[in-house]
């Protein structure tokens, strides 16, 4: 295959941010999966208004770190759903963060693709303290060539400058990347820009019904794998 460089998002692809439903159902009783959809729901909404609001490349004047958006998004979420967000409760969760699962298949796909002799990075809208929590959590340093947060750009994904970034950290073209996200509005940012894809269906939903479909799909990152093994 052409690429030298696998590009992978980080939340929902290579880390289970919906795990923290299980935290959450403990802490707020039969309010669980609807507090971690939404707070997810309003992180991205979140970073969205922020790029959109300002454009400029070099940088949202109205930008905030991921973990900012975080910390807002949960409040908001709480206050939607009528939940008394004590500091404890607010202490466990953000916490989650520091120890986020990874799928079952994450590490060994990661370990195999950079041993194949391909790069690997990460291109995600956390910044470097939440990524570094949940990649040292998960033991995945060693098979990532570099980690990269929007952070440098200042602008969240899908804008143009933040999968720029990618090609900033390494001297290839664009035909040589291929960007892999469980996030359908990732895929079409990232193919927009003009990065090949891998779609991971994850939750086998349709794919959504503006942008260019993805180059590739699968059900989890073990069909990945089996891609660049052929």
């Amino acid at each position: 295959m052409p690429y030298r460089l696998i590009a992978f998002d980080a939340y929902g692809t290579l880390f289970d941010v919906y795990a923290i439903s299980a935290l959450a159902e403990r802490l707020f009783p039969n309010q669980g999966k609807a507090l971690s959809v939404l707070w997810r729901d309003k992180q991205l909404e979140y970073s969205r208004l922020i790029s959109l609001a300002d454009q400029n490349p070099s940088g949202s004047k109205y930008y905030q770190s991921f973990w900012d958006v975080t910390i807002a998004a949960l409040h908001y979420s709480c206050k939607q759903l009528g939940l008394n967000l004590s500091a404890d409760c607010e202490a466990e969760l953000l916490g989650q963060y520091a120890k986020l699962s990874p799928f079952p298949e994450s590490k060994e796909v990661l370990q195999g693709t950079h041993a194949s002799g391909l790069k690997t990075c990460i291109l995600s809208n956390g910044n470097m303290q939440m990524l570094s929590w949940a990649i040292e959590h998960c033991k995945f340093g060693n098979y990532l060539d570099t980690v990269i947060s929007v952070d440098e750009a200042r602008q969240f994904k899908i804008t143009p400058a933040s999968y720029q970034l990618v090609l900033n950290h390494f001297p290839i073209s664009k035909q040589e990347v291929l960007f892999v996200s469980c996030n359908a509005w990732d895929i079409i940012g990232a193919n927009w820009f003009g990065f090949d894809t891998f779609w991971v269906n994850r939750y086998q939903l349709p794919f959504e019904e503006i942008g260019l479909a993805p180059t590739y799909q699968g059900n989890d990152l073990n069909d990945l794998r089996r891609l660049l093994q052929a």
